[in-house]
């Protein structure tokens, strides 16, 4: 006993204590550290996932009110927000925006209008002109050469 009495002595005496206790920050700090960064990962990819779910339900119950699309966006970023600041979730507001848009984007209760396809229909239909049967002046062979 009086041995694992004297190593004990010695270890603290001695600064080897601390030694130790400096070699296990050392090494612990950086798994700690990845451990915390990874908790907040995971946190903020929930919180990402929880916005987004809230922000299309929002956006599918108001489809169907009869309000202009700026005042819909605006209702379901206040709505989102609200929702979030009462689970004690402080989320910026330009990203509220943002799922707001992409919920609205994705959803499929809200008509998708494609702008480029809308305008190549109408070159088309400008292009293709059409006349009825026999009012066409055949081409003169003699013209043409």
């Amino acid at each position: 006993m009086k041995t694992l009495n004297d190593i004990i002595n010695w270890i603290i005496n001695s600064g080897f204590l601390a030694l130790l206790i400096y070699i296990a920050v050392a090494f612990g700090k950086p798994f700690v550290d990845s451990k915390i960064k990874h908790a907040k990962t995971a946190q903020q990819k929930e919180l990402w996932t929880l916005l987004q779910q809230v922000s299309m339900t929002v956006v599918n119950s108001l489809i169907g009110k009869d309000m202009t699309g700026q005042a819909k966006f605006v209702e379901a970023v206040t709505q989102v927000q609200a929702y979030l600041e009462n689970k004690g979730l402080n989320v910026d507001i330009k990203q509220i925006q943002a799922a707001v848009q992409s919920a609205y984007e994705m959803s499929m209760l809200t008509p998708t209008v494609n702008s480029n396809e809308s305008e190549s229909k109408k070159a088309d239909a400008e292009q293709e002109v059409v006349v009825p049967a026999g009012t066409v002046k055949a081409i003169d062979p003699k013209e043409v050469a």
